[in-house]
Formats: C-alpha cells, sequence, structure tokens
C-alpha cells in the first residue's frame, strides 16, 4: 500500500483516490456539501483553505490545503522510488 501526504502528516492511500479536483466549481462545492451531510467529508486543512480535493473509491471526500499538482507530484514521487526499490 502506497501512502501518501497530503499535508501535516496526514495520509491518504494512493491506491483508494479516484481524483484530485480543483474546489473550484459549483458541481464540486455540491460534492463536498453533500458529503458532509451524510458524514464522508475528512478535511485535512488544519483550518486552511481547501485548494484541492481528493476522491475516493468509498465516496469519502478528503479536503487538503495542498494544490493539485503538489499532489500529483507526490504520488509519482512515490512511484518512482517504489520501482527503484523492485531493482
Amino acid at each position: 500500500m502506497k501512502l501518501v501526504n497530503i499535508g501535516f502528516g496526514n495520509m491518504v492511500s494512493a491506491n483508494r483516490m479516484i481524483a484530485i479536483v480543483s474546489p473550484e466549481s459549483a458541481p464540486i462545492k455540491r460534492i463536498i456539501s453533500e458529503a458532509k451531510e451524510r458524514g464522508m467529508l475528512i478535511d485535512a486543512t488544519h483550518g486552511r483553505r481547501t485548494r484541492a480535493v481528493i476522491v475516493t473509491d468509498s465516496d469519502h471526500i478528503i479536503l487538503t490545503y495542498l494544490q493539485a499538482e503538489t499532489l500529483a507530484n507526490r504520488i509519482d514521487e512515490d512511484v518512482i522510488e517504489e520501482d527503484a526499490s523492485d531493482e
């Protein structure tokens, strides 16, 4: 299982992530609101501004203060490190 640091020492399984999206659009804001009502919202921003929203295969919605590009780079770095250790 590959864990990705999403800020402040919080980790998410890379295998469970479906999408990393910007929180700015109306449909994503609606998804966040619905997840909060269902108790499926995880706020990992520690009070900071939400810059990316992670959608998981279990329908959990995770808010993070990191930008989507930063998260994508962290996932790519983990894959590169894992490939190097397999050799």
